[in-house]
């Protein structure tokens, strides 16, 4: 293990204010933020770039907090979290460590980090694709402690394709997926990665838990397994997050059991999940007693990326290894409204009425979504290698990366 750290000359000061992106899908998880400001359109060549660098293979997500941005990538046989200034991309520090392949993993698609950042106070959480959590002052990138999930929970569900839950904060305990026999979901205390709870005895799947709150009752909603390991059985599941234990389930079954993309909450109680694989999506009304299946239909089928609800209608790039239009599908009634080939597969941020799209390409553009249909505004090149990331949206800030680079933009309105 090795740590390298770098002082940066007139460095900013740290702003009191908190993270602005600080984990999976931003503040609230869910891939929208309230920020004004944006630019109506950009220039032919794309918004001004602030500045890019080199990186590394990976799928890790960028957090933000002020002046810092953190991120996870590998070289070599090391997976590798760094801290970066924000205004000039330079390193802070970063903390390499060993995640060698182990027998059986299947990297045909990337190598992975997958998992995205979490920041917690002055404390950064992050996960590799061996289940190995660490935590660091995220100011000076000195390791507090660290935990190989897999070896301190035996039976843990070993991901095929690399782990990849991102962490979640629930009040004073931090969230991860991991299955096994009594720790299907676990509970960490953030101040030592002591046990607070561990339950259920689901395997796991490569989505991540998100929170919902359902009639004034906190629910944990995160995919799962509750096959024999041979026999995929890919459900969803609604836990009592001060506790894990289970409040209800209903089958989402996926080939290779591949659920991945979030599932979508809305004020109205209406859960909405997709996966690829010719699964699709379904719609559960969830109340305190239980859930009831509104639809279901394998029209749209969300693989990896995004999708955002804005009214009625939740937007998303259907599709897996083959073509990914972009559609949009009513939540109530499971009716398509229209699909259209406007991006290859794509993640994207919802901000200001308009949404910013990065494209498995390299294409970042700017367009509108709506039940008439979806509005390319602007549309550039900008990155050269596979782009499976969502971005990262601080202020009018945009932060993006492929497999090789990341890139800091300005999205915000000329002056």
């Amino acid at each position: 293990m090795k740590i390298a750290a770098f002082v940066l000359a007139g460095s900013v000061a740290m702003a009191a204010n908190l993270p602005e992106w600080p984990q999976f899908g931003g503040p609230n998880r869910n891939f929208m933020v309230d920020v004004k400001g944006l630019a109506s359109s950009w220039p032919a060549d794309g918004p001004k770039k602030l500045w890019s660098r080199p990186l590394g293979e990976g799928y890790s997500t960028i957090a933000v907090d002020n002046s810092t941005l953190y991120t996870m990538y590998r070289k070599g046989d090391d997976e590798v979290v760094i801290a970066l200034d924000a205004a000039t991309g330079k390193t802070r520090w970063e903390y390499s460590y060993n995640a060698a392949f182990i027998k059986g993993l299947a990297m045909e698609n990337g190598a992975g980090p997958h998992s995205a950042p979490l920041i917690v106070g002055d404390r950064l959480y992050t996960v590799g694709i061996l289940a190995r959590l660490n935590c660091f002052d995220k100011n000076s990138g000195k390791l507090l402690w660290s935990k190989d999930l897999y070896k301190d929970f035996p039976g843990a569900t070993i991901m095929g394709r690399g782990y990849s839950c991102s962490p979640m904060l629930y009040k004073n305990t931090i969230v991860l997926t991991l299955g096994g026999r009594g720790h299907a979901v676990i509970a960490l205390n953030p101040s030592d990665g002591a046990l607070v709870w561990a339950a259920n005895d689901f395997n796991n799947a490569p989505s991540s838990p998100v929170l919902i709150n359902v009639q004034g009752q906190d629910q944990l909603v995160t995919f799962l397994d509750d096959g024999d390991g041979s026999q995929k059985e890919g459900i969803i599941a609604g836990l009592d997050p001060s506790n894990g234990k289970l409040l209800w389930t209903h089958p989402h079954k996926t080939s290779w059991d591949l659920n991945i993309a979030l599932p979508v909450w809305g004020d109205d109680g209406i859960l909405v999940m997709s996966s690829a694989y010719g699964t699709g999506s379904r719609a559960l009304q969830v109340s305190r007693t239980g859930v009831k299946e509104l639809w279901a239909n394998n029209r749209m089928r969300i693989h990896h990326s995004t999708m955002i609800r804005i009214g009625d209608y939740i937007y998303g790039s259907s599709g897996d290894f083959g073509p990914a239009p972009m559609m949009a599908i009513n939540v109530k009634t499971g009716e398509v409204k229209w699909q259209e080939r406007a991006f290859p597969k794509a993640n994207f941020v919802y901000a200001d009425g308009k949404f910013i799209v990065v494209d498995e390409d390299g294409g970042v553009s700017l367009a509108t979504f709506s039940p008439e249909g979806a509005k390319v505004i602007s549309r550039a090149t900008l990155l050269e290698h596979n782009a499976w990331t969502a971005p990262s949206l601080a202020g009018t800030k945009l932060y993006v990366r492929d497999r090789k680079s990341i890139v800091a933009l300005d999205v915000g309105a000329r002056q």
